[in-house]
């Protein structure tokens, strides 16, 4: 891990933890565990992009390794994800693994390129309640991605995964010496396999790597055709993977109370890619299923823990393969599910909450929480949670928008207050009486501000409309960004 590359309140979190045993062995605990939940979960993602699962396990090396060594969010851990899986599965049905290799290093360079022109940024105007919903939706989804290993199998899984969450809930009342994950898994294995028990095991979900990754071009010719093949598919993965890793890292922020940069963690992530690309494996992202293992349950708050979850899980895979492939499927849903559980934003569903809490903003994390489970997709969640909470709130604002007149004299006075943009001043045009009022009008906007165009277009119609009945209107009070708007557009937009 480069000291270069950390901050130097990382770097003495990092150098803390290394002379510390204690601290040393949460971290690689936490390491563990995470990497004991990524291979199912990995081989899973693998069948659904319909490659070979060592293909998701090396991604899974690289990204955790260059992540910690790149400076992404502390303690979250990337690797090969759902959500990116699903966007290349047709790509490799059509043209091949080697094509989706090219598009996870053109994914990588373009998400280099958006950290560099700061769409990180962009993160501040995510609503609060599309990030619950966010969080909300994923815990669902991680619970509803237990399913498979819960219907139609042996009886004898129901009450190992009950024992599973048992442990991790019990456990840490005694000591959280060990994490409490690890107990389980560990406990079941041993339950499962000196008592004889045929349940789904880890092997039965795909066969493990025996060899290393090794670095390799990928076999794609080298023209415009091949761009114009990738391009399309490498733009979605880098926005998707882009989108679920900046959410996740703002989350771990929240649950550690502490900062983390979102451009190096966008850049960090496009390096990753890059890397794995060039090593044989599936395109990745932030994964919040198992970053809350490693954070929130087994307590890992530094890149070691991220580092060691892909260095365990390539030892774990290619070493140890036949004993990884004995550990009952059961042990890991334990855990899924009690991840699942610690993820939800409970305090969000209370019905004083509900009652408190505004129908448009309540109507957003729904919204956000529906999309996100029906369509697997967290960026389409995301997206329209975040589309719909931008059209509430400039439906809610345009209504605070009032027209006042008065007669002083021979003259008619307007009174605008509020914010004008476009949502607020389409309805500017109507507001004025142009037939009955008298010669001289006046629009006193010393009360409101001009945001966009729409509004300048709006007064210039409401200017042209007295002028065709020969009353001459006066506009006053605009304050300077609005009156230097107006000047900059007068005739302009037509």
């Amino acid at each position: 891990m480069s000291a270069a590359t950390l901050s130097p309140i990382e770097r003495q979190s990092v150098w803390r933890t290394l002379k510390s045993p204690r601290l040393l062995k949460t971290e690689l605990l936490a390491g563990l565990v995470v990497s004991l939940a990524l291979i199912p979960e990995v081989i899973a993602f693998t069948v659904i992009a319909g490659v070979d699962p060592k293909v998701g396990i090396f991604a899974s090396f690289t990204m955790s390794v260059v992540i910690a060594i790149t400076g992404g969010r502390p303690a979250m851990i990337s690797a090969a994800a759902g959500a990116v899986a699903l966007v290349v599965a047709p790509l490799v049905r059509t043209y091949g693994v080697e094509y989706l290799f090219a598009t996870v290093v053109l994914a990588g360079i373009i998400q280099v390129l958006l950290a560099l022109i700061g769409v990180a940024k962009l993160l501040r105007f995510i609503p609060r309640q599309v990030m619950i919903g966010f969080v909300n939706g994923l815990a669902i989804s991680i619970f509803l991605a237990q399913m498979p290993q819960l219907i139609n199998v042996p009886w004898q899984v129901y009450p190992l995964v009950g024992l599973g969450v048992l442990i991790i809930y019990l456990f840490p009342k005694l000591t959280k010496a060990v994490p409490a994950p690890l107990i389980a898994i560990v406990t079941l294995t041993v339950v499962a396999v000196t008592a004889g028990i045929n349940v789904p095991t880890v092997g039965d979900q795909g066969e493990l790597p025996d060899s290393l990754p090794v670095f390799g071009i990928p076999q794609v010719p080298l023209n415009l055709e091949t761009l114009k093949i990738i391009t399309p598919f490498a733009v979605a993965v880098a926005f998707v993977g882009l989108l679920e890793s900046l959410l996740t890292a703002k989350l771990v922020d929240d649950i550690t109370d502490t900062p983390s940069s979102k451009t190096r963690e966008s850049w960090a992530q496009g390096t990753a890619n890059i890397v794995t690309g060039f090593f044989g494996g599936i395109c990745g992202c932030a994964m919040i299923g198992q970053t809350m293992i490693g954070v929130k349950v087994s307590g890992g708050r530094t890149r070691i823990s991220t580092m060691f979850a892909g260095i365990f899980m390539l030892i774990l895979a290619v070493a140890f393969g036949d004993v990884v492939a004995q550990i009952p499927m059961a042990a890991l849903v334990a855990v899924m599910v009690v991840v699942s559980a610690a993820t939800f934003n409970w305090h969000s569903i209370r019905p004083g909450t509900l009652k408190a809490m505004p129908k448009s903003e309540t109507f957003v994390m729904l919204i956000t929480v529906v999309l996100t489970v029906a369509t697997n997709n967290l960026a389409i969640g995301v997206g329209v949670g975040i589309l719909s909470a931008m059209v509430l709130f400039a439906n809610r604002v345009a209504h605070f928008v009032s027209v006042k007149r008065e007669l002083h004299g021979d003259a008619a006075v307007y009174t605008v207050q509020g914010e004008l943009f476009f949502a607020s001043s389409n309805d500017l045009y109507m507001q004025f009486n142009y037939a009955q009022d008298p010669q001289q009008v006046v629009i006193d906007m010393s009360d409101s501000h001009l945001w966009d165009a729409t509004t300048a277009a709006a007064l210039d119609s409401v200017s042209a409309k007295y002028e065709s009945y020969g009353k001459r209107v006066e506009i006053r009070g605009l304050n300077e960004a609005s009156a230097k708007m107006r000047e900059r557009l007068r005739g302009n937009l037509q």
